[in-house]
Protein backbone atom coordinates (compact mmCIF):
# COMPACT_ATOMS: atom_id res chain seq x y z
CA UNK A 1 0.00 0.00 0.00
CA UNK A 2 0.96 3.62 -0.39
CA UNK A 3 1.07 5.89 2.63
CA UNK A 4 1.48 9.66 2.56
CA UNK A 5 2.43 12.37 5.03
CA UNK A 6 4.01 15.78 5.30
CA UNK A 7 7.58 16.27 4.19
CA UNK A 8 10.44 17.26 6.54
CA UNK A 9 10.03 14.29 8.86
CA UNK A 10 10.39 14.55 12.58
CA UNK A 11 9.65 12.16 15.47
CA UNK A 12 6.08 11.09 14.63
CA UNK A 13 6.66 11.04 10.86
CA UNK A 14 9.55 8.62 11.37
CA UNK A 15 7.92 6.58 14.13
CA UNK A 16 4.75 6.05 12.08
CA UNK A 17 6.48 4.66 8.98
CA UNK A 18 8.55 2.44 11.28
CA UNK A 19 5.38 1.20 12.99
CA UNK A 20 3.57 0.69 9.71
CA UNK A 21 6.47 -1.22 8.17
CA UNK A 22 7.17 -3.38 11.20
CA UNK A 23 3.60 -4.17 12.32
CA UNK A 24 1.04 -3.36 9.59
CA UNK A 25 2.39 -3.29 6.03
CA UNK A 26 5.86 -4.71 5.40
CA UNK A 27 5.69 -3.61 1.75
CA UNK A 28 4.62 -0.05 2.51
CA UNK A 29 5.58 2.68 0.06
CA UNK A 30 5.87 6.15 1.60
CA UNK A 31 5.28 9.49 -0.07
CA UNK A 32 6.31 12.80 1.48
CA UNK A 33 4.74 15.99 0.15
CA UNK A 34 4.17 19.56 1.36
CA UNK A 35 1.58 19.82 4.14
CA UNK A 36 -0.87 21.64 1.86
CA UNK A 37 -0.81 18.79 -0.70
CA UNK A 38 -1.17 15.69 1.50
CA UNK A 39 -4.92 15.19 1.19
CA UNK A 40 -4.99 16.08 -2.52
CA UNK A 41 -2.17 13.69 -3.41
CA UNK A 42 -3.72 11.01 -1.18
CA UNK A 43 -6.98 11.29 -3.09
CA UNK A 44 -5.21 11.18 -6.48
CA UNK A 45 -2.94 8.24 -5.61
CA UNK A 46 -5.08 6.24 -3.20
CA UNK A 47 -2.37 6.58 -0.55
CA UNK A 48 -3.38 6.44 3.11
CA UNK A 49 -2.70 9.83 4.71
CA UNK A 50 -1.24 10.08 8.21
CA UNK A 51 0.10 12.73 10.58
CA UNK A 52 -1.44 15.55 8.60
CA UNK A 53 -4.48 17.79 9.12
CA UNK A 54 -7.57 16.14 7.64
CA UNK A 55 -6.18 12.61 7.91
CA UNK A 56 -8.01 10.04 10.00
CA UNK A 57 -4.64 8.87 11.32
CA UNK A 58 -3.57 12.10 13.02
CA UNK A 59 -3.09 13.59 16.47
CA UNK A 60 -6.07 13.06 18.77
CA UNK A 61 -6.25 15.36 21.76
CA UNK A 62 -2.97 14.79 23.62
CA UNK A 63 -2.04 11.69 21.63
CA UNK A 64 0.21 11.67 18.58
CA UNK A 65 -0.33 9.82 15.31
CA UNK A 66 1.79 6.89 16.50
CA UNK A 67 -0.81 6.41 19.26
CA UNK A 68 -3.67 6.71 16.75
CA UNK A 69 -2.20 3.98 14.55
CA UNK A 70 -1.71 1.68 17.54
CA UNK A 71 -5.33 2.29 18.53
CA UNK A 72 -6.88 1.93 15.07
CA UNK A 73 -4.90 -1.21 14.19
CA UNK A 74 -5.51 -2.69 17.66
CA UNK A 75 -1.84 -3.30 18.40
CA UNK A 76 -1.35 -4.60 21.93
CA UNK A 77 2.34 -5.50 22.14
CA UNK A 78 3.45 -4.25 25.58
CA UNK A 79 6.87 -3.16 24.34
CA UNK A 80 5.20 -1.19 21.57
CA UNK A 81 2.94 0.50 24.12
CA UNK A 82 6.02 1.40 26.19
CA UNK A 83 7.63 2.82 23.06
CA UNK A 84 4.49 4.86 22.38
CA UNK A 85 4.98 6.71 25.68
CA UNK A 86 8.44 7.80 24.55
CA UNK A 87 7.31 8.79 21.05
CA UNK A 88 4.32 10.69 22.38
CA UNK A 89 6.39 12.65 24.89
CA UNK A 90 8.99 13.52 22.25
CA UNK A 91 6.44 14.47 19.59
CA UNK A 92 3.95 16.44 21.67
CA UNK A 93 6.48 18.74 23.37
CA UNK A 94 5.83 16.99 26.66
CA UNK A 95 9.46 16.03 27.13
CA UNK A 96 9.13 15.68 30.89
CA UNK A 97 6.60 12.85 30.50
CA UNK A 98 9.30 10.28 29.75
CA UNK A 99 13.03 10.42 30.55
CA UNK A 100 13.96 9.13 27.07
CA UNK A 101 11.89 11.71 25.17
CA UNK A 102 14.44 14.52 25.11
CA UNK A 103 17.04 12.19 23.66
CA UNK A 104 14.66 11.10 20.94
CA UNK A 105 13.87 14.72 20.12
CA UNK A 106 17.61 15.41 19.81
CA UNK A 107 18.09 12.36 17.58
CA UNK A 108 15.25 13.47 15.31
CA UNK A 109 16.73 16.94 14.91
CA UNK A 110 20.20 15.54 14.26
CA UNK A 111 19.00 13.13 11.59
CA UNK A 112 16.99 15.89 9.90
CA UNK A 113 20.09 18.03 9.70
CA UNK A 114 22.22 15.19 8.35
CA UNK A 115 19.64 13.66 5.99
CA UNK A 116 17.18 16.22 4.59
CA UNK A 117 15.81 13.67 2.11
CA UNK A 118 12.82 12.15 3.91
CA UNK A 119 13.15 8.63 2.51
CA UNK A 120 16.84 8.47 3.36
CA UNK A 121 16.13 9.93 6.78
CA UNK A 122 13.54 7.30 7.73
CA UNK A 123 15.65 4.51 6.27
CA UNK A 124 18.58 5.49 8.45
CA UNK A 125 16.48 6.15 11.55
CA UNK A 126 14.67 2.81 11.40
CA UNK A 127 17.75 1.22 12.99
CA UNK A 128 17.40 3.62 15.91
CA UNK A 129 13.72 2.75 16.27
CA UNK A 130 14.53 -0.96 16.08
CA UNK A 131 17.01 -0.45 18.91
CA UNK A 132 14.48 1.53 20.96
CA UNK A 133 11.89 -1.21 20.46
CA UNK A 134 14.44 -3.82 21.61
CA UNK A 135 15.12 -1.75 24.72
CA UNK A 136 11.37 -1.42 25.34
CA UNK A 137 11.01 -5.20 25.16
CA UNK A 138 13.71 -5.51 27.82
CA UNK A 139 12.18 -2.75 29.93
CA UNK A 140 8.76 -4.44 29.86
CA UNK A 141 10.27 -7.83 30.70
CA UNK A 142 12.14 -6.34 33.67
CA UNK A 143 9.03 -4.63 35.00
CA UNK A 144 7.02 -7.85 34.74
CA UNK A 145 9.53 -9.98 36.66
Amino acid sequence: MKWITRSHVHVDRVACPWLITRFIDSDADFLFVPKSKVMEVAKNTGAIPFDSPGAELHHRENRCTFDAIIEDYELTDKALLRMAKIINAADTDNLDADPLAIGFEAIAIGFSLRYPNDLENIERQFEVYDALYAWCRLDVARSES
